[in-house]
C-alpha cells in the first residue's frame, strides 16, 4: 500500500515509551534469570516492526516473538541476530528457510515433527531446528492436549537430536486479564501436569504474556512474551486498573483540518445524508477514513481541536471525515484522534470502548497508508 506522506495525517510512535515499559518490566524481574522476548507480530501491533525492535533491543530484550515466519525473516533481513520465536504454526515445507535463518518454531503435534524429519534428513544443513512445544492447556487454539502425545513428541525430538533442538515449551492463558482467576488456575494446573511428564525441562519454560507477567508474576517461568504492555496499554482494558508499574502509551494519531466551511441549518453532511445541521455550524474536514483504519463505527465520537472535543458528524468516508467545530479554525489546525491536546486526552481505550472492541484491534487496524513517525530513542 502507498504510504500517505504528502497528507497531514500520521501516527507518532514514542520509542522511548517502549524502552521505558521494557525497562520497568526488567526491574520487576531483577534477581531472576527470566528474560523478555517482546512480541512484534502484526507490524509490532501497528507501531512498526523494525523501529520497535530497535527500541526493544536497546532496552534489553533477549529475543523476539512474532506470529508468522515472514515477520521473523523481515527481522533477519534487518540484521537482528537475537533469537526469534514464531508463535504460530510454520509449515514443514518452509524448514529450509527456518534453518538457514536460525528461527525457532512452534510445534503442536507429533505429525509436524514427522513431516519435518522427512524433509530435514535429506538436507545438508548441520544445524538442528529449534523447537518450542506448545501445550493447549485451555486456550483451544494450537498445541498438545494429551500428555502421552506430548511425551511421544519429546521422545521423537530426543531420538533425532541431530535434527531437532528442544529449546522451549509453553502455553497461553485465555483469562490472565480476568479478576476471577478460576480458569487461569485450571490452565496453570493442566500445563504443570503436562510439563511433569517430560524427563527434563528444556531451556525455556514460558507461560507469561503481558497480563500474566503483570498480575500472576509468580508463574512467569524464565521467559516473558511481552506484548501489549510493551506498547503502554493495559491488557485488561479497564477491568484491572492496578499495575505493578505505570504503562506509558507509545502511539498517538494526529491530523489537520484541510477544509473548513460554515453550513446553514438544515444542511446535510456525509453519505446517506445521515447528519443534519440543527443551526448554522462550522464543519471541518480531516483527511482520514476507514481505509486508514478509522472505522465507520466512530461516527459520533470526538476528536480534539485546540484542546476541545469536536464530534464526528456524518458517516466516516473511505479517506475523509467531517467534524463539527465550536468556531471557525484556520486550515492547517492540528487535530488529535489519539493523544493529548491541551487538558484533554483521547486514549486508545476510549476509542476501543466507543467502537465496542478492544484496543488491540484498533491499533492493529491502523493501515499502512498512515506514515509512522518515530521519536525518543536517541537519548539512549
Amino acid at each position: 500500500m502507498t504510504v500517505g506522506y504528502l497528507r497531514p495525517t500520521r501516527i507518532l510512535v514514542d520509542q522511548n515509551a517502549i524502552y521505558e515499559n521494557i525497562q520497568n518490566e526488567l526491574k520487576e524481574l531483577e534477581g531472576t534469570e527470566t528474560v523478555i522476548f517482546p512480541v512484534l507480530k502484526a507490524n509490532a501491533y501497528g507501531h512498526g516492526l523494525l523501529p520497535v525492535a530497535q527500541a526493544a533491543q536497546a532496552a534489553g530484550a533477549a529475543g523476539f516473538c512474532v506470529a508468522i515466519l515472514d515477520e521473523a525473516l523481515a527481522l533477519r533481513r534487518a540484521n537482528f541476530t537475537v533469537p526469534i520465536l514464531v508463535l504460530g504454526i510454520t509449515q514443514p515445507s518452509e524448514i529450509e528457510l527456518v534453518i538457514a535463518n536460525q528461527i525457532s518454531v512452534t510445534v503442536g503435534s507429533l505429525e509436524w515433527l514427522q513431516a519435518a524429519y522427512q524433509i530435514v534428513q535429506r538436507m545438508a544443513y548441520p544445524q538442528p531446528i529449534h523447537i518450542h512445544l506448545s501445550v493447549d492447556s485451555g486456550m483451544g487454539r494450537i498445541g498438545f492436549r494429551d500428555a502421552t502425545e506430548l511425551l511421544a513428541a519429546y521422545t521423537f525430538i530426543k531420538t533425532h537430536a541431530k535434527y531437532f533442538d528442544l529449546e522451549g515449551i509453553f502455553t497461553h492463558f485465555a483469562t490472565a486479564d480476568d479478576p476471577d482467576d478460576t480458569y487461569f488456575q485450571e490452565q496453570r494446573a493442566r500445563f504443570n501436569a503436562m510439563l511433569a511428564v517430560l524427563p527434563e525441562r528444556p531451556r525455556f519454560v514460558h507461560v507469561s504474556n503481558s497480563a500474566t507477567s503483570l498480575w500472576h508474576a509468580a508463574c512467569n517461568g524464565n521467559l516473558i512474551r511481552m506484548g501489549i504492555s510493551m506498547y503502554g496499554l493495559n491488557p485488561s482494558g479497564n477491568t484491572i486498573s492496578k499495575l505493578p508499574y505505570p504503562l506509558k502509551p507509545a502511539l498517538s494519531l494526529e491530523s489537520e483540518l484541510v477544509f473548513v466551511k460554515k453550513v446553514q441549518a438544515g444542511s446535510k453532511i456525509g453519505y446517506g445524508a445521515s447528519y443534519e445541521a440543527v443551526t448554522d455550524e462550522w464543519i471541518g474536514t480531516i483527511p482520514i477514513g476507514y481505509a486508514d483504519g478509522w472505522s465507520r463505527r466512530m461516527q459520533g465520537s470526538t476528536v480534539l481541536v485546540n484542546g476541545q472535543r469536536c464530534e464526528i458528524v456524518g458517516r466516516i468516508c473511505m479517506d475523509q471525515l467531517m467534524i463539527r467545530l465550536p468556531q471557525q479554525y484556520p486550515v492547517g489546525t492540528k487535530v488529535v484522534l489519539v493523544g493529548r491536546s491541551g487538558d484533554e486526552e483521547i486514549t486508545l481505550q476510549e476509542v476501543a470502548e466507543y467502537a465496542d472492541t478492544i484496543h488491540y484491534e484498533i491499533i492493529c487496524g491502523l493501515s499502512d497508508r498512515l506514515p509512522r513517525i518515530y521519536t525518543g530513542l536517541d537519548q539512549h
